[in-house]
């Protein structure tokens, strides 16, 4: 029977996978963010996605799903916010602007040899936030580590215009659908491993 290992230990992507009601196991992977020079950040998150997937040694008849997400704001890759401050000088610079979120989510097996992928990506427009809204908004939900300085799943919402895209579990960290799509490829029906 296959085996999941969900390389991540993010409780927002436990509570995703979580929805689909499979058995998995969670491990933290052993994999360092360091961007590759060159790579478009669509590329980028991919990349993470596979390392993360890699790192973690699992035993026969497992798969092990990786997930990684890069925003993209003009061109660049947002940073993770390392202070308070961070997260508020990269609320006012998405103020009422468009950017852009791709996640990437793998399945691998290295007793098959096998990596299947997608990527999603979802367009965020944040409405335009006064200085007071977002030092409020930092204060309640700490977002700080996040990229963009925000957190969709919790109050984060409520920053945002609109979002556009396919698959609203992407934002979150782990897009549900693809992860669904991937298991079909590799032969596994979630339905059939469900509890």
């Amino acid at each position: 029977m296959d085996r999941l290992i969900l390389a991540s230990t993010s409780r927002f992507r436990r509570a995703l996978l979580d929805r689909l009601g499979l058995p998995y196991e969670a491990r933290s992977p052993r994999f360092e963010e360091d961007p590759p020079e060159g790579l478009a950040p669509r590329d980028v998150a991919r990349a993470f996605a596979e390392g993360k997937a890699r790192s973690i040694e699992a035993s026969a008849g497992a798969w092990v799903i990786g997930a990684d997400q890069v925003p993209e704001y003009d061109g660049g890759i947002l940073r993770k916010t390392e202070s308070p401050d961070d997260c508020r000088a990269q609320l006012a610079e998405l103020s009422g602007r468009t950017h852009l979120l791709h996640t990437a989510v793998v399945l691998w097996s290295a007793e098959r040899g096998r990596m299947l992928g997608e990527t999603v990506t979802v367009e965020l427009t944040m409405r335009a936030l006064s200085p007071a809204l977002i030092d409020r908004y930092v204060t309640l939900d700490d977002p700080v580590g996040s990229a963009g300085g925000y957190l969709f799943e919790k109050r984060g919402i409520g920053l945002f215009e609109s979002v556009r895209g396919g698959d609203e579990s992407a934002i979150v960290g782990l897009p549900l659908l693809s992860l669904c799509r991937l298991l079909r490829e590799a032969g596994i029906e979630p339905f059939d491993l469900a509890r």
